[in-house]
C-alpha cells in the first residue's frame, strides 16, 4: 500500500481512499439477515381485560384520534405503575386494527436495544428493503429516519404504540417519536413531565373510582360476593388496576373450597400493601393446593425484565431442593391460573410479568434466598445465550433477552450477591454484547456494552477481566459507528490495564492491540496501526501457534496492511492454513482469501488474485446475501481486479450493481456511494480508451 491514505469507518470495516489509485476494503465484521420481534402487528401482551372498566372519557379521544384521515398525533398515557395504561392502548389498538381499519403495530420502547430492534421491524413492515435495514442497523445511516420515512410513506393509515417508554430519553436521543399525517402515535409511560412530550397531548391515568373497581373484581369473580363486598375490598387494594386482576384472578380459581370477597377482606387484615398483600394470599393458596414452589418461581422471575421473557430460558430452571425441574412446568401452570404471570402468543412463546409485581416481589424476597435465586437466574441466562456467536444472524430470542440481561445486573447489585454471581451475571452481559455487535447492530450492542460496564464496574472493579473485556466491546461498537477518537481513546486505557494487569502477551492484550490498530489506520496513523498489527499477530503465534484462530485472524489483518513483500508472499500459505484449520466456509477463511486478493491486486498481480476474489464473493453472497456491506466490499474488489485485467464488461456490470446497492442502502450522496460511483465511471473511462478508435 502507497501514497497516505485518509481513511473512515462504514461500520462493516474500513475504507481506505489512497492518493493516485482509490480502493476499498470494507470487512471483518458480517451484517446478518435482519432480525427483530416476530411480529409488530401484535401486541406483546397477555390476556387483555374482558372489560375495560371506567376511561370512557379517554377512549373516546382515542378512538377519535384513529377515524379516518387523521393523523399527524402523539398520545402520552400516562399515570403509575399497575394503572392499566397499557391495557388502555390494547383496548385502543383492538379497535383501530377492527373497527376503524388500521394498521396496528406495536414497539416495546421500555429499554435501547428494544426499541431500536421493534422500530426497524416497523420499517420492514412498511417496506424498507434489506439493504436499507442493514445500513440502518449498522450505523450507516440515520436508524430513525428509514423508519419514519416509510412511515409517512406508508399505503395504510396506521396506529404506532410505543408501550413502557419509562425511560423517555430513550425516545429523544435517538430522534424516534415523531408526528406523520399517515398516523397516530400512542405511548404508555409512567413519566408525566410534559418536556420530556413536547406537542403531545397527555393523558393522566390513575386508580380506579370506586364502582368501577368494584365492577372489575366482580367482571372476574361474579360469584364471589355482592358489589358492596367488591367495593370494601377494591378499597383495601387501593383500586389499582393492577392489584384487583390478581385478586380477582384469584377468587376465580378457587373450586373445591371457593373464598368470598368478604374471605378475602378477613384474610387482607394481615396487614402490608394492597399489592404485595395480594400476590402473596395468591401464593399462600398455591402453597395450599400442593404448589409451594410457585412463590420460588416467582421470586426467579423477579430476577429478570418485565419484557416478555422466551419459555425456552425456563428450560432446565432448578433450585434444589425448593423447586425441583420436574416442578417447574406445575409452578407456572399455578402462576398463570392465578393471574401472576401471563403467555404472550407469537412464533416465540414468552413470558410476561407485571414491572410493578416483580419489583414488589423483589424487593421482599429474604436475603437468605437472593443469592440462590441470582445464581439460577445468571445460569439460565447463559444457557440461552450463545457462548461464541458466530457473524450474521443470531437467534430470534438474543434480542428478546437483552432487557433481562441488564434486569440481572442491576438485581445482583441491588442484592448485594456474591462476587461468583456478579461474574455469571457480567458474562451474560459480554456473551450479549458480542452477540448483538456481530448481527451488525453496533449501536444496540454500544447502549448494551455501556450500561454494563457501568453497572458491574462497581461490583468488580475496572481491572476485573470480565469489565476488560466488556470495555473492548464497547471500543469496538465505537469504531463501528464512526467515532474514532473516542474508541482510540477507550481501547488506549484498555490496553494499559491488559498489560498492567494481565501482562504484555496475554491474549486479551494482544486482541486490544489488533482491534486499537483499526482506529489508528481511519486517523491518519498508519504506521502505529501496523506495528499493532504486527506485534499481535508475533504475539499470538509464539504464545498459541501459528494456526490459532486468533493468530489466524491477526495474520490476516496484517496481510490487509502491510506493504512488506514477506508478508504478501506468506499470504498463499495464510490461506492454506486457514482452509486446513477453520475450512473453507469459515469467516477467517473468506476474510484471508479477500485480503490476500486486495493485497496481490495492490502488487501488481491481478490475474493470481482473480480466483481468490471470485471464491470469496461467491461464498459471501450465498452466506449474507448479495445487499449486505461484505457482500458489496468483495464486489467492488473483484470489479477493481476485473479491470486491472482489462476484463472491463464484467467489470462495469459489477459497479453498476454496487451503485445501485449503495444507493438503495445509503442514499446517493453517502462516501461509499459516491465512491462506486467514481469506480464505475473509472471503468468506463478506461474501456472507452482501450476500444480502438475509428480511422479518420
Amino acid at each position: 500500500m502507497s501514497g497516505r491514505n485518509d481513511a473512515w469507518a462504514d461500520g462493516q470495516g474500513r475504507v481506505y481512499q489512497a492518493s493516485g489509485d482509490q480502493h476499498i476494503i470494507e470487512h471483518h465484521h458480517h451484517a446478518p439477515d435482519w432480525s427483530g420481534p416476530d411480529s409488530v402487528r401484535r401486541p406483546a401482551v397477555g390476556r387483555a381485560p374482558a372489560v375495560l372498566r371506567d376511561r370512557v372519557g379517554e377512549m373516546d379521544r382515542l378512538r377519535a384520534a384513529v377515524e379516518p384521515g387523521v393523523g399527524n398525533r402523539v398520545y402520552v398515557l400516562h399515570g403509575l405503575g399497575g394503572c392499566g395504561k397499557t391495557a388502555v392502548a390494547y383496548a385502543l389498538f383492538h379497535h383501530a386494527t377492527g373497527e376503524a381499519g388500521r394498521l396496528g403495530l406495536w414497539v416495546n420502547a421500555s429499554d435501547p436495544a428494544s426499541l431500536r430492534s421493534g422500530m426497524l421491524a416497523v420499517a420492514a413492515d412498511r417496506g424498507a428493503t434489506d439493504g436499507e435495514l442493514v445500513g440502518a442497523r449498522s450505523g450507516l445511516r440515520p436508524a430513525a429516519d428509514l423508519v419514519w420515512h416509510y412511515l409517512d410513506h406508508s399505503d395504510e393509515p396506521w396506529l404506532l404504540v410505543l408501550d413502557n417508554a419509562d425511560t423517555p430519553a430513550i425516545l429523544r436521543d435517538g430522534g424516534w417519536l415523531r408526528t406523520s399525517p399517515a398516523g397516530t402515535v400512542v405511548v404508555t409511560t409512567r413519566q408525566a413531565a410534559a418536556h420530556w412530550w413536547p406537542g403531545a397531548e397527555l393523558l393522566q391515568f390513575g386508580v380506579l373510582p370506586r364502582e368501577d373497581a368494584a365492577l372489575v373484581l366482580r367482571d372476574l369473580a361474579p360469584h364471589a360476593g355482592s358489589v358492596e363486598d367488591a367495593g370494601e375490598v377494591a378499597d383495601r387494594l387501593g383500586r389499582l388496576p393492577l392489584a384487583l386482576t390478581l385478586a380477582g384472578g384469584f377468587l376465580a380459581h378457587q373450586v373445591i373450597d371457593p373464598w368470598t370477597l368478604a374471605d378475602y377482606s378477613r384474610r387482607l387484615d394481615g396487614g402490608g400493601s394492597g399489592l404485595s398483600h395480594t400476590w402473596q394470599l395468591s401464593l399462600d393458596a398455591l402453597a395450599t393446593q400442593g404448589l409451594p414452589e410457585a412463590g420460588r418461581l416467582l421470586s426467579l422471575l423477579a430476577c429478570w425484565s418485565s419484557d416478555p421473557l422466551p419459555l425456552s430460558v425456563l428450560s432446565g430452571a432448578e433450585l434444589d431442593p425448593v423447586l425441583p425441574a420436574f416442578r417447574v412446568e406445575s409452578a407456572l401452570r399455578g402462576l398463570l391460573d392465578h393471574s401472576l404471570t401471563e403467555l404472550v402468543s407469537g412464533e416465540m412463546r414468552c413470558l410476561r410479568t407485571h414491572g410493578v409485581l416483580l419489583d414488589s416481589v423483589a424487593r421482599t424476597t429474604p436475603a437468605d434466598q437472593r443469592e440462590q435465586l441470582s445464581a439460577a437466574a445468571a445460569r439460565l441466562l447463559l444457557a440461552a445465550l450463545p457462548a461464541v456467536p458466530d457473524r450474521g444472524a443470531q437467534e430470534p430470542r438474543v434480542n428478546l433477552l437483552a432487557p433481562h440481561v441488564i434486569a440481572l445486573l442491576r438485581r445482583t447489585a441491588n442484592w448485594a450477591s456474591g462476587q461468583s454471581t456478579v461474574e455469571a451475571a457480567a458474562e451474560c452481559a459480554l456473551r450479549l454484547v458480542t452477540a448483538v455487535h456481530r448481527a451488525g447492530d453496533y449501536a444496540s450492542a454500544l447502549s448494551l456494552g455501556s450500561e454494563a460496564v457501568e453497572l458491574v464496574t462497581p461490583r468488580l472493579g475496572a481491572s476485573h477481566v470480565l469489565v476488560i473485556r466488556l470495555r473492548q466491546r464497547v471500543a469496538r461498537a465505537l469504531f463501528r459507528l464512526g467515532r474514532f477518537e473516542e474508541s482510540e481513546a477507550l481501547y488506549l486505557h484498555v490496553l494499559e490495564d491488559c498489560e498492567r494487569i494481565l501482562g504484555p502477551t496475554a491474549p486479551d492484550t494482544l486482541q486490544t492491540c489488533l482491534k486499537l490498530a483499526g482506529p489508528l489506520f481511519n486517523l491518519g496513523r498508519e504506521q502505529d496501526g501496523t506495528s499493532l498489527m504486527r506485534r499481535a499477530a508475533e504475539g499470538h503465534t509464539q504464545a498459541l501457534g501459528p494456526t490459532h484462530p486468533l493468530t489466524l485472524l491477526a495474520r490476516s489483518s496484517l496481510l490487509e496492511v502491510s506493504t512488506r513483500p514477506t508478508d504478501v508472499a506468506a499470504g498463499s500459505a495464510l490461506v492454506a492454513d486457514c482452509l486446513r484449520e477453520v475450512g473453507e466456509d469459515h469467516s477467517i477463511t473468506l476474510d484471508t482469501q479477500l485480503n490476500y486478493a486486495y493485497a496481490l491486486h495492490q502488487g501488481g498481480r491481478s490475474a493470481e488474485a482473480l480466483p481468490h476474489i471470485r471464491s470469496a464473493f461467491a461464498e459471501y453472497v450465498r452466506r449474507f446475501g448479495p445487499d449486505y456491506p461484505i457482500a458489496l466490499n468483495s464486489r467492488a474488489t473483484l470489479s477493481m481486479i476485473l479491470a486491472a485485467l482489462g476484463q472491463y464488461a464484467e467489470a462495469i456490470e459489477h459497479a453498476e450493481n454496487l451503485v445501485e446497492r449503495r444507493t438503495g442502502a445509503l442514499g446517493p450522496v453517502h462516501p461509499w456511494t459516491l465512491f462506486a460511483k467514481d469506480l464505475l465511471e473509472q471503468h468506463r473511462r478506461s474501456q472507452r480508451n482501450a476500444s480502438p478508435h475509428p480511422s479518420r
